[in-house]
Parts: C-alpha cells; structure tokens; sequence
C-alpha cells in the first residue's frame, strides 16, 4: 500500500475569511465566565499526575559551558558515547524528582 505524507506549515494555510476574522474577535473579547466550556470536562488533580509528555515533544536544548569535577566526567564519559545526553538525563531527573516533591507538600 502506497502512503502520502502531508505536512502543513504556516505558509501554506488559508488566509482567513472576513467571517472568520469577525469571529475570532468576538470570540477574543469575551470574558472568561462569559465562554461556554460545559462541553470540555475539567481535568483533575490525578490526570495531571499522571500526564505525560508526547513522545513527538522534543525540549528545546540550551548550549552552556559547565564545569564539573574531573572524576564525574571521567565517570560519564567512561559509559560511552553520549555523555552530554546522560548529564540531561541526571539533571531532568533531579529536577522531575524535586517538582514531585514540591507538589505533594
């Protein structure tokens, strides 16, 4: 079976009609108690908790320079390539871990 892949970019989208215009506005100055959300159920406290990132979210990377003692980055280099991926790694875990606990107190 042969496939297509399609891909949008905002260079191809239809420029907006003047209806739609119209109603984007409207739409934007409403307050917020004034929009109708009894179609969208709230999501609760362990949804959140449970949330994951799409496996397609990519973070945007940061170039920094860092210095860390001699043994650790023998230590990290020592395991292989990519040791720079596993100082992010043990970072966001670190971090992760400290939001975690944030959120339960």
């Amino acid at each position: 079976m042969k496939t297509k892949t399609v891909s949008y970019s905002l260079e191809n989208l239809l420029p907006l009609t003047n209806a739609q215009r119209d109603n984007i506005d409207r739409l934007a100055s409403l307050p917020d108690e004034q929009i109708d959300t009894s179609d969208i159920p709230e999501l609760t406290d362990e949804q959140f908790r449970n949330a994951v990132h799409s496996r397609f979210h990519k973070p945007l990377k940061q170039q920094i320079t860092a210095r860390v003692d001699a043994g650790v980055l023998e230590w990290l280099k020592s395991q292989g390539k990519g040791y720079q991926t596993r100082i992010n790694t043990i970072l966001r875990e670190a971090m992760l871990h400290s939001m975690k606990l944030k959120f339960k107190r």
